[in-house]
């Protein structure tokens, strides 16, 4: 279904043009990661999906530049205050057509520049328009050029729920951004989108993933459906919300809709409204980095959103990260004794991460272990030590006082993903040479 209109309004922009535009517009959209999923080509197509993942390299605020990463369109229906793509914005808009779409994918994929394709839209005419052309360029991906790379697709809330299941059989992953944290927040910002529009594909995506997964068992041969899973995007800094009430929307989207990954986009101010708030020192980064790994302790720590934070206290300390922070509030619990304590406890251990905590478990059987032993696993004992024992003796003399060891945490100077002398990160260009790359990662 390449339309005559597409095809109309781009008719004196050449490809690379579309390219610059449709690439930059989709540099905000941060929740596109590694796939997690194998799948060995067959021999009759071009490329692959190694389980381990894509290989990327990652802006401070978690943007991808390992795949050709593209907006069909920055055309849009919507007036959201805070995309720089709505609709009473004055930039040049372009969008391309399935074919484009496929040729650049395999263009790009032959110069050994990119290994997948993460493919976003802005709503051209409606919804479920949109949806279909999108639907289109990775059909022919898929059966025409015969590509069987990593792909990851946004699916369009409103979309006919047809459409969504029909790219789920193509697609490696989706997502659907939730765009902010409440209703409320949506209701003000981005007063054409409804939060129920927007849970209705995510429900759709998992409840084809366990059908899927049901069949599979049944018949060997069944096709696959989202493989790798779902993912969100929430902003953070554009609406009031603490970040207690952040995490728990966060831990409601694993538990009630199973999935993959929750990304979390410090609030970039692009537009200028009077509903939008004013960020004097810059989008909020260090927020962000702050609920990466809250979330990452949710997913595979054993913590829940309520032992991080509370209505007390609704943020997280901007000096420690969170797993320090809820060590330093719970003291009583520590130090933890290495030769004895539980899986569960050494893993809330600050400096000690899910792999170290599984090797020392493994490693204790053999006999006990002592300081020099945690650092060969790889334990980071100018963290750790504040907080554990090895046969019942702590590495140095150390005061379990709350003050001592926040002075000496703090002056480990955590490093930031923002603050690697002095530099900052920005989204690869395309159209970058080696000297960028070099500069950039």
């Amino acid at each position: 279904m390449e339309s005559n209109l597409i095809v109309k309004s781009n008719e004196k922009m050449s490809v690379k043009e579309k390219l610059s535009i449709l690439a930059a517009g989709a540099r905000y959209d941060v929740s596109c990661s590694s796939s997690g999923v194998g799948r060995k080509g067959d021999g009759t197509g071009i490329g692959n999906t190694l389980a381990a993942g894509i290989c990327h390299s990652f802006g401070a605020d978690g943007r991808c530049i390992s795949l050709l990463k593209i907006l069909f369109t920055n055309e849009c229906i919507y007036d959201c205050k805070y995309c720089i793509n709505r609709k009473s914005n004055d930039v040049k808009r372009a969008s391309f057509t399935p074919d484009e779409v496929c040729d650049l994918t395999i263009q790009f994929y032959r110069r050994n520049y990119i290994e997948g394709l993460f493919l976003s839209s802005g709503i051209l005419y409606s919804p479920s328009y949109t949806m279909e052309l999108m639907y289109e360029a990775v059909y022919k991906l898929r059966t025409v050029y015969r590509f069987q790379g990593y792909i990851h697709v946004k699916a369009i809330p409103g979309a006919d729920p047809a459409l969504i299941h029909r790219m789920g059989l193509l697609a490696d992953r989706m997502s659907v951004n939730l765009e902010l944290p409440t209703a409320e927040g949506l209701k003000k910002l981005a007063p054409n989108k409804h939060r129920k529009n927007i849970l209705t594909p995510m429900r759709l995506i998992q409840q084809g993933i366990t059908q899927n997964k049901n069949e599979i068992v049944v018949y060997r041969n069944a096709p696959s459906f989202v493989p790798a899973g779902q993912s969100t995007q929430m902003i953070v800094g554009a609406t009031p919300e603490s970040d207690y009430h952040i995490m728990t929307v966060a831990e409601n989207l694993y538990k009630k809709f199973e999935l993959k990954r929750v990304y979390y986009s410090a609030f970039v101010n692009v537009n200028e409204d009077k509903d939008l708030p004013a960020l004097p020192g810059g989008p909020p980064l260090l927020r962000e980095h702050r609920l990466y790994q809250a979330d990452w302790l949710l997913r595979f720590y054993g913590f829940e959103a309520q032992e991080l934070l509370s209505e007390s206290k609704p943020n997280f300390n901007v000096l420690l990260d969170p797993k320090a922070d809820w060590a330093l509030r719970h003291l009583e619990q520590f130090p933890v004794e290495i030769n004895r304590a539980e899986y569960r406890m050494i893993l809330r251990v600050p400096g000690i991460g899910v792999k170290s905590a599984q090797r020392i478990v493994r490693a204790r059987k053999c006999g006990s272990l002592n300081f020099d032993d945690l650092k060969k696993i790889g334990v980071t004992l100018k963290r750790a030590l504040y907080f554990i024992t090895c046969s019942g003796k702590m590495m140095y003399p150390t005061k379990v006082e709350e003050d001592y060891i926040v002075r000496n945490l703090i002056d480990n100077k955590e490093r930031l993903p923002f603050d690697r002398d002095g530099m900052t990160y920005r989204q690869l260009s395309l159209f970058d040479d080696g000297q960028a790359l070099c500069e950039s990662s």
